[in-house]
């Protein structure tokens, strides 16, 4: 049986594009986009394998991750910063065909999801489907999120559920659960690891590497990257 923490094998590759001499006027085909949204600070073997559950059980085409630039519920929370954030999400999906990361939510702007859904949006092609991936705890806490009912409207969700945990579904919310996973990992207590330089076999290795290389996670971060 494979660690938890070992990385995803993923089934699908990208499609290759057809070989024709002629070019083709057909409509691109639609797609299953689903973004999947947080601080990613670190991001670690947790979250590429509950993006890689999300993928396969629900036939998704791709899965954007998203690092939150500003969020609205981390008041008082220093973050790792974002060009950081962004790297090591960058480096965790490289080696996954499906998995990709976004830059959306970049900026000193408060990163609303309402605002990343309606941008996001804008960029769909006629046919294409639109996912959100969150845990029951987030979801559970959707009626506080500015312009809740607009995010319900926009998007379905993909609500990662916890043995015996239960969570409140809004009126008009489109849900898909995922379940059977029980991955206790967050990434705090990969950050109190990291800070006493312990091994954290949570993350992968390239990106522990860029860790060590920026100093991240001691007592003084570096500045952000320029």
């Amino acid at each position: 049986m494979s660690s938890m923490f070992e990385p995803p094998k993923l089934e699908q590759t990208r499609p290759e594009q057809p070989k024709s001499a002629q070019p083709r006027t057909e409509q691109p085909r639609a797609e299953r986009i689903c973004l999947f949204g947080g601080t990613f600070d670190p991001i670690h073997m947790a979250h590429l394998r509950i993006a890689n559950e999300a993928l396969k059980a629900f036939a998704l085409s791709r899965v954007l991750f998203v690092p939150a630039g500003n969020p609205p519920h981390k008041d008082g929370t220093v973050l790792t910063p974002f060009e950081d954030r962004f790297r090591m999400v960058e480096i965790a999906c490289a080696p996954y065909p499906c998995f990709f990361p976004s830059g959306m939510e970049a900026g000193d702007e408060i990163s609303y999801t309402i605002n990343t859904l309606e941008r996001f949006r804008e960029r769909l092609k006629p046919g294409d489907e639109l996912f959100f991936l969150i845990g029951a705890d987030a979801f559970d806490e959707l009626n506080t999120w500015k312009r809740w009912r607009d995010v319900i409207r926009l998007t379905d969700f993909i609500v990662v559920s916890r043995p015996g945990k239960d969570y409140m579904i809004p009126e008009g919310a489109r849900i898909h659960s995922l379940k059977g996973l029980d991955l206790p990992v967050s990434s705090s207590a990969v950050r109190s690891r990291l800070a006493a330089g312990e091994k954290a076999p949570e993350i992968p290795a390239e990106v522990r590497e860029y860790i060590e290389q920026r100093g991240l996670y001691r007592e003084e971060q570096p500045a952000a990257l320029t």
